[in-house]
């Protein structure tokens, strides 16, 4: 799996070649293949892989006592460690892949509801806790922070450094506005 990501953030989904990844890992041609069935299983198992452990991150992150806006804030700094390790950049050029190939776009929607859902239950905690959430439903909410740090996300992966800057911030300010909302309501 390290040398599938290794080779997948060199050369791209596009370019990735599973002779590569054997190469690079010291393993036959073969063992790929009657492992993931080729490049496109090799890829989604190392996605899959992934994401269950960050959704957990996520989970046991967003089940601490701290309050909201502070774990939003840490799920701001998770976002350079998940484009450090390569995550982010995975995650994108799946997404990218889905769109052309069906079976893939499934299974890529299937993490990504793990997350979702995962933000859909701490909306739900904060509407309990803070009351009404206008006119945005827990799901609502869900669906605009998690779209807003995938939108993120493939503009930082562009590479322009005022658009990575303007992200960030419009990221951060939404942990302004919690907390902005946190303290004025009595918990």
């Amino acid at each position: 799996m390290e040398a599938a990501r290794s080779c997948l953030l060199s050369e791209g989904y596009a370019k990735l070649s599973t002779r590569k990844v054997a190469d690079q890992a010291g393993v036959p041609l073969s063992q790929i293949h009657y492992h993931f069935g080729g490049k496109q299983g090799m890829v989604l198992a190392l996605l899959d892989h992934e994401n269950a452990r960050l959704v957990d991150r996520q989970r046991q992150m967003y089940a601490a006592s701290e309050p909201l806006w502070r774990r939003y804030e840490q799920a701001c700094e998770f976002l350079d460690d998940d484009l450090a390790s390569g995550y982010v950049r995975v995650l994108q050029e799946m997404i990218a892949a889905g769109w052309s190939d069906a079976q893939v776009a499934q299974r890529v929607l299937a993490m990504l509801q793990g997350w979702m859902t995962l933000l859909e239950e701490v909306a739900g905690e904060a509407e309990a806790r803070l009351g009404s959430l206008g006119p945005f439903t827990a799901a609502d909410i869900a669906v605009l922070v998690g779209t807003s740090f995938l939108g993120g996300e493939a503009m930082i992966l562009l590479g322009d450094d005022d658009w990575t800057q303007r992200v960030r911030t419009a990221l951060r300010r939404v942990g302004d506005l919690i907390r902005t909302r946190e303290t004025r309501t009595p918990v």
